[in-house]
């Protein structure tokens, strides 16, 4: 495993201070690799509190450019950078968050075609896209993989969050078995900023080992009452993606 330098044990003290987190968390976090599908609403938020955690490395992948109508939630954005990649405006405001991290960036489509090889050698990948054809073909990157999904969802004030472990709780088809129609949806910048915050969340503990992950359950936020609900989710024998997997 690799070891913290002294700039590593300054820069991460706070978070190494939380009880069964400590120098052991930190070393997980350095090794890892996480995959960043998005780099919206959900995905910037995402990529700088895991670059700021110290996750070793981060793969990047959108294949938009800045508009204007993003800057309201997209926070990596800027307007300085309407008309430029993505992923090249993302990393980089990223590689100044924390230079220490190590960045690899997709600036294309996510396809039937590329999905295994883009998703393969990471430990966790991250649902921040806004279309469910991308959103199953990263479920069933993660299901061949064996590794968890993250999913975050957000619509207007409301948002929503859940973990999927590939053999252990349901995965994301079994869940939304059919795609939603296609449409431009209202979104407010802090919705967004909550769920992708609680994303991050999900991926440390996990990569660390702490606290106790989001399963079987899904985590619905209402920010216009401020209120958080839970409902149970459970696997489907008959699901078109997992049910001859496991």
């Amino acid at each position: 495993m690799l070891t913290l330098t002294d700039y590593d044990l300054t820069r991460y003290s706070r978070q190494i201070m939380i009880p069964g987190f400590g120098i052991e968390g930190q070393k997980k976090l350095k090794a890892s690799n996480v995959l960043i599908a998005g780099l919206g609403g959900l995905g910037s938020p995402v990529a700088i509190y895991l670059a700021a955690a110290g996750v070793g490395h981060l793969k990047l992948i959108d294949m938009d450019e800045v508009d204007l109508s993003n800057l309201n939630r997209q926070i990596l954005h800027w307007d300085k950078d309407v008309g430029k990649e993505k992923v090249i405006s993302a990393l980089e405001k990223l590689r100044k968050v924390n230079p220490s991290v190590e960045f690899d960036v997709f600036n294309s489509k996510i396809d039937e075609v590329n999905v295994l090889d883009l998703t393969a050698k990471y430990d966790v990948l991250i649902d921040a896209m806004d279309n469910f054809q991308t959103r199953y073909l990263l479920n069933r990157a993660a299901i061949e993989h064996g590794v968890p999904l993250i999913h975050g969802a957000i619509y207007g004030y409301e948002g929503r969050l859940v973990t999927l472990f590939p053999g252990k709780t349901a995965c994301l088809e079994c869940i939304f078995p059919h795609v939603p129609p296609a449409k431009i949806f209202p979104v407010l910048g802090t919705t967004a900023g909550v769920i992708a915050t609680l994303q991050s969340t999900e991926a440390i503990k996990y990569i660390t080992g702490t606290g106790v992950n989001l399963t079987d359950e899904m985590l619905i936020y209402d920010g216009e009452v401020m209120k958080f609900d839970k409902v149970r989710i459970s696997r489907n024998p008959n699901c078109t993606s997992c049910s001859t997997k496991f």
